[in-house]
């Protein structure tokens, strides 16, 4: 049974590493939500992520759910592979239409391909820390960007925090 209060859109987005560097890419003007604005690669989970697979445990359960996500978006969006998929944070918005969606934000390292936009992106480009600055970010990315970059200095990763 539908449960309007239980119901929620889950999507995970991916900051993926390469070289000390950070891959952006920038929406199309047309889009819905945040035109033209820079983000990371993700999506929505769909119900082919996990119900096309074998089921990992006898009692009909899917790992790794979110991994296959991530990896299919970005596969998707800018045509790459990713390796070494890790958790980073999580946060909850509500769509216009009233529909509250979940994104889990992860992190990853480049694996192989050239990147290759998918028609919702516009741009692209590998940036430092501090370059991303310069850039016309989502809010909340820079803050996950600069979280990545302080576990890849070997600290601790932490709780997201705003920068205000």
């Amino acid at each position: 049974m539908y449960d309007s209060e239980k119901a929620h859109y889950v999507s995970a987005t991916a900051i993926i590493m390469k070289d000390g560097t950070f891959l952006l890419a920038r929406r199309s003007p047309h889009e819905k939500r945040w035109p033209g604005r820079w983000t990371v690669p993700g999506g929505k989970l769909e119900k082919k992520d996990y119900m096309g697979r074998k089921h990992d445990t006898a009692a009909g359960q899917w790992y790794n759910v979110l991994e296959e996500l991530v990896r299919r978006e970005v596969r998707e969006e800018v045509g790459i592979e990713i390796e070494y998929i890790r958790y980073l944070a999580n946060l909850v918005f509500v769509r216009p239409d009233g529909i509250p969606t979940l994104v889990i934000s992860l992190f990853a390292d480049y694996a192989s391909g050239d990147v290759q936009l998918s028609e919702e992106l516009t741009e692209y480009a590998w940036v430092t820390l501090e370059q991303a600055k310069d850039y016309d970010l989502i809010e909340g990315i820079y803050e996950e960007l600069e979280m990545v970059a302080r576990h890849l200095k070997g600290e601790r990763l932490g709780e997201w925090k705003s920068l205000s």
